[in-house]
This record gives C-alpha cells, sequence and structure tokens, in this order.
C-alpha cells in the first residue's frame, strides 16, 4: 500500500490523461466488432482496473487494442455466422473470451510469461505492420460512410470498385477533419490529447451541423445503454457441447497467444522507459483476471495499450494507482455519458483507427530493409503478409519457426568456421581481459568496459537490455566486440537503442575490435557516426587506451599493460 501511494499526484495526472485517451479508442475499437462501440467501454473499464490491479507492470495501461480487436472481430462474426444469429452465437462469444482470460492466468501460473523475449524483432515488426493494414483496409467503407462488407480484409479488398457507389461526402469531411486535427494539434499544443479533442470537436459539429440521416451514428448499429453492464451467465452450456467446445479452445488460445504477446512486448516498452523491470508471469495473470472479468460483462478482451502506457509515463504514472485511475475514470463516462456516445458519427472513429493503423506500422524495420541480412527482412515481410491475408497467429508462428531455422543455420556456420566458439556470458562486471592491466582499479568508477562474445541475437537482446539498465553512474561505456562475428535486428535494435539512451545521459561510447558484418551494419544503419564518432572506434584496446590517457590524466595508473 506504501508504494502504490508513493506517487499519488502523479499517478493521478497519469491515469487521468491515458483514460482521456483511452475513451476514444475503446469506442472505436468497439465499433469494429458486431458487439458495438459499448463493448470496447466494457472492456477499457474491466481490463484496465483488474490488470493494473493483479498485473506485474506497474505502469501498464491495459484494454482493447489493435491485434485483440482485429482477431475479437473475426471470432465474434465466425461465431454468429456458425450459430445462426447474433443471439445464438453471443454464447460462444463470451465462452471464448473468459477461457482465453483462464488460459493467460495458466501461462503466468505456470511462468511461460519469460519467454517473450525469444520472439524476435522481425516477427515483432511484420506483425504490427500488418495489423497497421488491416486497421487501415478495415476503415476504408466507413471513412466514404457506409459499413465494411462482411468477410474481412480480403473482402473489402475484393470490394473496393464499389466505393464510387456508395460515397458519403459528409462522412469524408467528417474523417478527414477527424485526421487533420489528431495530426496537427499536438504541433500546437500537447497538454490536450489530440485523438480526444478530434473526438469532441467533429462530433458536436457534425451534430449540429449535418442533417440526421445523412450520416452513420453509433447508434444505427448498436444502442449505447448507461449503467452498469449485464453480467452474462448463461455461457457455461457451450463447455459442455463437445463440437462448440472444440472451436471455443481454437479461438481462446489464438486470443491468449496474442493478448500475451501484446502485452509483454509492452511491458517491454514500459521497463525501458521507466528503468524498471516487470514481472513477466504476474503481468500475465493480471492481464487474464482482466479478460475474464471483461468476458462476463460483454466486454472485448485486451492487452496492454503502448499508446496509452508510454502517455501515462510520460504524464507522471509511476504505479498501479495510475491504472486504476484510468479503468475508474472509464466507468464514470459509462454511469453518466452513455447515451451521448450514440451520437459520436462513425466517420469520427473512422479517422481516429485509420491514424491508429499508421501509427503502429513499424518504419524503422522498413527503414532498415536495406541494410539487414536479405533472410531477416524475408521473415519481416512474410509475417506481415500472412497477417493480413491469412491468419494472426499463424504469421507468428510461421515467422518463430522461420527465424529458429535461420538462427540454427547462422549458428552452424559460425562453429564450423570456428569464428564462433564461447557462449554469450552473463551480463555483470567481468574480470579484466589481459591487455586491460589494473584500469577498473585506477577508473573503473568512470567507466564501464563490457565484453561481449558470440553473435547478438533476439535470444540475447533482453539480458543486453538489463545490463544497460541496471549500469551505475558512470562517465563512459566501453564495448569490447572483438569476438561478436554476427548481429541480427534484434541485436541491432538493442544496441541502438542502448546508444540513444547513453546519448541522452551524456555518457561517451566507444567500440574495440569491431570486424566484419557487425561493423558493416553499424556503419550502414548510421550508428556509427551519428551515435558513435568514428574517433571513439578503435581496432585495438592499446588505442582506446591513449584517448583514456589524454582524458584522464594524472588519475591513470601508467603500469596498464600493452
Amino acid at each position: 500500500m506504501k508504494n502504490i501511494l508513493s506517487n499519488v499526484k502523479g499517478d493521478l495526472f497519469g491515469g487521468l490523461t491515458a483514460g482521456i485517451v483511452a475513451l476514444p479508442l475503446a469506442l472505436a475499437f468497439g465499433e469494429q466488432t458486431e458487439l458495438g462501440a459499448i463493448a470496447g467501454l466494457y472492456g477499457a473499464i474491466a481490463i484496465g482496473i483488474f490488470a493494473a490491479i493483479f498485473g506485474g507492470t506497474p505502469t501498464q495501461i491495459s484494454g482493447p487494442t489493435a491485434p485483440m480487436t482485429v482477431v475479437s472481430a473475426v471470432i465474434i462474426a465466425d461465431s454468429i455466422k456458425y450459430a445462426g444469429s447474433f443471439e445464438a452465437g453471443l454464447p460462444i462469444v463470451i465462452a471464448t473470451f473468459v477461457l482465453a482470460g483462464f488460459f493467460q492466468v495458466m501461462l503466468g501460473l505456470f511462468k511461460l510469461g519469460s519467454y517473450i523475449k525469444y520472439v524476435p524483432y522481425p516477427v515483432v515488426s511484420g506483425f504490427m505492420s500488418g495489423i497497421g493494414v488491416i486497421i487501415v483496409i478495415s476503415q476504408i467503407f466507413p471513412f466514404f460512410g457506409v459499413n465494411s462488407p462482411d468477410g474481412g480484409v480480403m473482402a473489402t479488398i475484393n470490394s473496393i470498385h464499389k466505393i464510387p457507389e456508395i460515397v458519403n461526402v459528409f462522412s469524408i469531411i467528417i474523417a478527414l477533419s477527424t485526421i487533420v486535427i489528431i495530426y496537427l494539434l499536438p504541433k500546437l499544443t500537447k497538454k490536450i490529447p489530440s485523438t480526444l479533442v478530434a473526438l469532441f470537436v467533429v462530433s458536436i459539429l457534425a451534430y449540429f451541423l449535418i442533417p440526421e440521416g445523412q450520416i452513420l451514428k453509433l447508434n444505427s448499429s448498436a444502442s449505447i445503454p448507461s449503467g452498469l453492464p449485464k453480467i452474462y451467465t448463461n455461457f457455461f452450456s457451450v463447455f459442455l457441447d463437445a463440437k462448440h467446445f472444440l472451436i471455443v479452445i481454437e479461438y481462446a488460445a489464438t486470443l491468449a497467444a496474442l493478448g500475451a504477446i501484446d502485452s509483454l512486448l509492452t511491458s517491454l516498452v514500459a521497463d525501458n522507459m521507466t528503468k524498471t523491470k516487470h514481472r513477466s508471469n504476474q503481468e500475465l495473470v493480471g492481464q487474464g483476471l482482466g479478460n475474464i472479468v471483461a468476458g462476463f460483462i460483454g466486454g472485448l478482451p485486451g492487452a496492454g495499450a503502448t499508446m496509452r502506457t508510454v502517455i501515462n509515463i510520460n504524464s507522471g504514472g509511476k504505479t498501479k494507482l495510475s491504472g486504476v485511475v484510468a479503468g475508474m475514470l472509464l466507468l464514470t463516462v459509462l454511469l453518466g455519458l452513455g447515451k451521448l456516445v450514440g451520437h459520436i458519427p462513425n466517420a469520427v472513429l473512422a479517422g481516429i483507427l485509420i491514424t491508429v493503423g499508421i501509427g503502429i506500422i513499424d518504419y524503422k524495420g522498413f527503414r532498415y530493409m536495406k541494410v539487414m541480412p536479405r533472410s531477416e527482412t524475408l521473415i519481416m515481410l512474410s509475417v506481415l503478409f500472412l497477417t493480413v491475408t491469412v491468419d494472426l497467429l499463424f504469421a507468428v508462428a510461421f515467422g518463430m519457426v522461420f527465424a529458429a531455422i535461420l538462427f540454427m543455420k547462422n549458428i552452424s556456420d559460425f562453429v564450423e568456421s570456428k569464428t564462433y566458439s564461447e557462449s554469450l556470458q552473463s551480463f555483470s562486471r567481468e574480470i579484466p581481459w589481459l591487455d586491460e592491466g589494473d584500469i577498473e582499479d585506477s577508473i573503473g568508477d568512470k567507466i564501464y568496459i563490457k565484453h561481449l562474445e558470440g553473435p547478438m541475437f533476439f535470444g540475447s537482446s533482453s539480458r543486453f537490455k538489463d545490463m544497460i539498465n541496471a549500469l551505475p553512474e558512470i562517465e563512459t561505456v566501453i564495448f569490447r566486440v572483438d569476438r561478436v562475428p554476427y548481429i541480427d535486428q534484434s541485436g541491432l535494435i538493442s544496441l541502438e537503442s542502448a546508444c540513444l539512451d547513453f546519448e541522452n545521459r551524456g555518457i561517451n561510447v566507444a567500440f574495440i575490435g569491431l570486424q566484419g558484418q557487425p561493423k558493416d551494419l553499424l556503419h550502414k544503419v548510421k550508428i556509427i557516426p551519428n551515435l558513435v564518432p568514428e574517433n571513439m572506434v578503435f581496432d585495438k584496446f592499446k588505442d582506446c587506451l591513449a584517448w583514456l590517457e589524454s582524458k584522464y590524466d594524472g588519475i591513470l595508473h601508467k603500469n596498464l599493460t600493452a
């Protein structure tokens, strides 16, 4: 309790800000499904509060997210189609959401959360970009004023030729106005969330300026109730029907796996920003409990939301209280303003979601395509393509298998060429190498020498981040990379993030012994010279020693070996 109340002012402000940003997104995500906008709000409240209380990432803000919504929309549509009607399909949907939460709790209890670090960056990049593409495509028809055709992304693409026949000028103006406000307002001020401003300003103007019936609104597809939600208990029979149960298990496993990946990736982002370390297994338990509660009240399942978490941290949130505050704010909105939500135009939410989709696309991954090995670029593009056209979980599974095979091949090549002979050492202060002499005794409080051995790949990047976060107050970090024969994209991103962090903290960075592929790669992506000057890249330790002697003249002992 003492820890939770240690930052009340910052947590209140962070939670309120994150909750305000979450409101339009929750409504927009809910409207993407046949459960309606209110389901997004229900999910944001339940997951936001319970995941904050029981989770393992103090600053995380949870709720419906783009990846989870895309999968949920497919599950809901398939369940209704399978059952023959909305009423008959709803118990299957609720059972799926509750079981997915139960699976996540089990993942946490069986301590499987730590395995998130083995998801390679190209897989994450392709997956997130694919989600972004799906969201943008799904909003094409709402942008022009009509509901999206049934059948998902491919059905939308196949129906694009019909757009000239159904264009609604009012909807286009509304959607474009929403997008313009979201992108331009932050250039004027960042004190007010641009998404929230766009939601209210454009909705109010549309209410007074556009005649009734000229545009689709949220209450066109679903009634927006106010007050506490209904609790569903009539879904337990689904578990007793073998035919239904097999379908539910498949859907629930997909949601649970996706939610786990989505949440723990956000936890890693929070760790990097706060210089703390989340408890991954506890986070899965919290997310699972939140999704179970959301299922019982007909809310969309969700996960840790990266953008809302970042906003919470930047606004002062530091403890679990911030997440509870965000959820309680949305509950207050539900109890008081539920009926008003029904007047929001669909085109406003289309504009919001288009900006969300564009923001999710991993542009850094595309920017590095020209310099990364072709095999890693192929992984990223394959996952992106499969995410959009086939299935999200299949795309991630394919990418993981592809990356594992590629990694085994690279390691095998290094073993055969005898360029890789030692395993990665733990990230702690190592015993000095022979040519370093007693330098640590002389100026060990001012410099830190990190010995890196073996390839920097997706399996080691998380330990590298742990070391960076644990560094004491020093002036110079020296990376000895004489024995690093290969860096993959995950390792590159970790190294770049570390150098950016050191630059922001005013810490000098030096490389000793760069060679082969790592040297070429760091030059191609401009880590050298943009983050590490050319004069801080040394071939041998004795070359770096000359720079150290000039910088710490009078302190450094002169009896170091050559």
